[in-house]
């Protein structure tokens, strides 16, 4: 799966799914990702972080779909607590989008929530 992935890593956007935490419907989003080994990495960086809904919904139900290019994955998401993962996750993303972004990305990459989803083989 690592070979598949390092394809994949270098589109601009990955597709998450997740299912709503009220009405258990799925929800999609468009966001930016980072790839390490079979990790996926997004920072959510709307407001209060927990208060984003697709953090919301990842957090009562870890089953994620995530979908990158034309390839399509199941995941389970989970918010990022270990301090080195945490610095792993902002330095991939910092790396990936700092030099085509037109703006400034350092208080995002500093204040953003850190989340994975750990992507099933296959």
């Amino acid at each position: 799966m690592a070979t598949d992935l390092a394809s994949l890593a270098g589109e601009a956007f990955c597709y998450l799914t997740t299912n709503g935490r009220v009405t258990g419907r799925p929800h999609t989003i468009e966001i930016w990702f980072a790839l390490r080994e079979g990790t996926l990495y997004m920072l959510s960086g709307n407001g209060p972080q927990h208060r984003a809904d697709w953090v919301r919904n990842l957090m009562k139900t870890p089953a994620v779909t995530v979908r990158i290019g034309d390839r399509q994955f199941s995941g389970s998401g989970r918010v990022v607590e270990d301090g080195e993962e945490d610095a792993l996750a902002r330095r991939l993303l910092l790396e990936k989008y700092e030099p085509t972004y037109s703006g400034d990305l350092s208080e995002w990459g500093r204040t953003a929530l850190p989340v994975a989803v750990e992507l099933a083989a296959g």
